[in-house]
């Protein structure tokens, strides 16, 4: 049978554009703890700790992602596990490059040929040189364009509020390098405040409460279990106990406790209230008719340190507002920069580059 242009199943065959087929945009979350990658058409493809291991003797890349975290605390001296990012910025320019370009070529397999266009997420209060920094890596790590826009608005939009119609949105996003606060309306935000003060704080108020109290170092992974595991901003119904392990600095030998989650509450009280009076703080400085709408809708968390144990009912009782935590709170700034891709149009009113 040929294929003339008479065939009758040939109209109906759908040959995509170009455009179409060559599609390239991400969306990337550059967080402190992890980094997260959007591809338009595809969703999340890549969700992996912001970590780079590179070896001291040849300067080469070892690991990227979940391998060079398996390595913290773990490597020989000639390799070291280096954190990128810290308190949502970047601390290491060249590194932050590479950890870029390994997550872009991961999620653009053997699309690379094509520069993409690419939106990141950033702190609201960072610096214009830290912008800059930004910019650079992404372009450096192979972009062809690059757009920044808040982490709360992103946040926002990936959990489905209504930021385009009239009415106040509260949303606090408690990452792992800053607690952003924002009051969002009309695709605009009308108030935000980046807090210094995340859930890498949080791992070492409990590293430095253990280190206090029974003379016992712990690593980041442990004291980032237990915060996990065992803690907690309120009381639990259910006391909970954990074994963990390290190193006593009296006697240097490895040696094994027992901690409850009132212990780990205690360690993170001052964490824990610095984020929620920034929360009072920023019900203070909203306008009434969007407190109005606020008192009605309440507040929104998301992030992972949203998912600490009764940290919602805490604000609750601290604010007197109803509290929800976002449907996937780890990926909803993803999620939000996401949406941006397929909306240049709304990604223009809200960028902030």
């Amino acid at each position: 049978m040929s294929f003339d242009g008479h065939y009758p199943g040939w109209r109906f065959l759908r040959i995509p554009s170009l455009s179409t087929i060559l599609a390239n945009d991400l969306a990337i979350d550059l967080g402190t703890a992890n980094t997260l990658v959007f591809v338009r058409g595809r969703g999340i493809v890549v969700n992996e700790p912001s970590i780079v291991a590179i070896n001291k003797n040849t300067g080469e890349v070892e690991a990227v992602g979940k391998e060079a975290k398996e390595m913290l605390g773990r490597t020989p001296g000639n390799i070291v596990a280096i954190k990128p990012m810290r308190d949502g910025v970047i601390a290491d320019f060249k590194v932050t490059e590479r950890m870029l370009s390994y997550f872009i070529r991961k999620a653009c397999k053997r699309r690379m040929f094509l520069h993409p266009r690419i939106v990141i997420a950033v702190p609201s209060e960072i610096s214009q040189v830290e912008r800059r920094a930004v910019t650079d890596s992404a372009y450096r790590a192979g972009a062809s364009e690059v757009h920044l826009m808040e982490q709360a608005m992103a946040a926002a939009i990936g959990a489905g509020l209504p930021i385009s119609e009239p009415i106040g949105n509260m949303v606090v996003d408690i990452g792992g390098g800053t607690t952003d606060i924002a009051v969002i309306s009309l695709n605009g935000i009308v108030y935000s405040r980046s807090l210094r003060m995340a859930g890498n704080q949080m791992d070492e108020a409990i590293t430095n409460y253990v280190k206090r109290k029974y003379n016992l170092l712990i690593g980041e992974r442990t004291a980032e279990q237990i915060k996990i595991e065992i803690g907690s901003a309120y009381p639990l119904e259910k006391p909970r106990t954990m074994e963990i392990r390290g190193r006593n600095l009296v006697e240097g030998v490895p040696k094994a406790i027992t901690v409850d989650d009132g212990e780990v509450r205690e360690s993170l009280a001052e964490c824990v209230s610095t984020i929620v009076n920034a929360i009072r703080a920023a019900l203070e400085r909203t306008p009434p008719e969007l407190s109005a709408d606020i008192s009605d809708r309440g507040i929104l968390l998301t992030g992972g340190g949203a998912l600490l144990a009764n940290l919602d009912k805490r604000i609750r009782d601290e604010t007197g507002l109803p509290v929800s935590i976002a449907d996937n709170p780890l990926c909803s700034v993803a999620l939000g920069v996401g949406k941006m891709l397929g909306n240049f149009t709304l990604l223009r009113k809200v960028s902030v580059d």
